[in-house]
């Protein structure tokens, strides 16, 4: 019976102390303060774009925004957002092509004829850190 209570004493304890990192996004540059901006973080390539790993929404102020990701453990992220003018938490583009509303990602990462890549928004994160990605729309 002790031998079960150290196994699973161990194995919370594992689970608790895995570093848990923050990503505090700071995104400038908005044309106007209407609407809010939607922000994902995302933790996988096969997913970038499509499925975040964690999101929040945030009011804009002086053209300014600001998110935090807490409890983010290490591995590979990317940011990305984008300017919900008239709140309807649709991405609008024109043709399902061009961006209608205004957007950018983690690392200035743009697309060219196509979305923004993985391999040029992504970031590590490790050892228990506060990541600060600043994003200019």
């Amino acid at each position: 019976m002790q031998t079960i209570i150290n196994y699973f004493a161990l194995l919370f304890t594992g689970l608790f102390l895995q570093a848990q990192n923050t990503v505090e996004v700071t995104m400038t540059n908005f044309s106007n303060d209407a609407g809010t901006v939607k922000v994902g973080l995302y933790n996988s390539e096969g997913t970038w774009l499509e499925k975040e790993y964690k999101a929040q929404d945030s009011k804009i102020s002086n053209k300014t925004a600001r998110v935090t990701f807490t409890d983010v453990p290490d591995g590979v992220y990317a940011v990305s957002c984008f300017h919900d003018e008239d709140n309807d938490g649709v991405f609008k583009m024109f043709m399902g092509i061009i961006p209608i509303e205004d957007y950018a990602c983690s690392n200035g990462a743009t697309g060219m004829f196509g979305p923004p890549k993985w391999s040029e928004a992504r970031f590590e994160l490790k050892d228990n850190v506060t990541k600060q990605v600043p994003i200019k729309l």
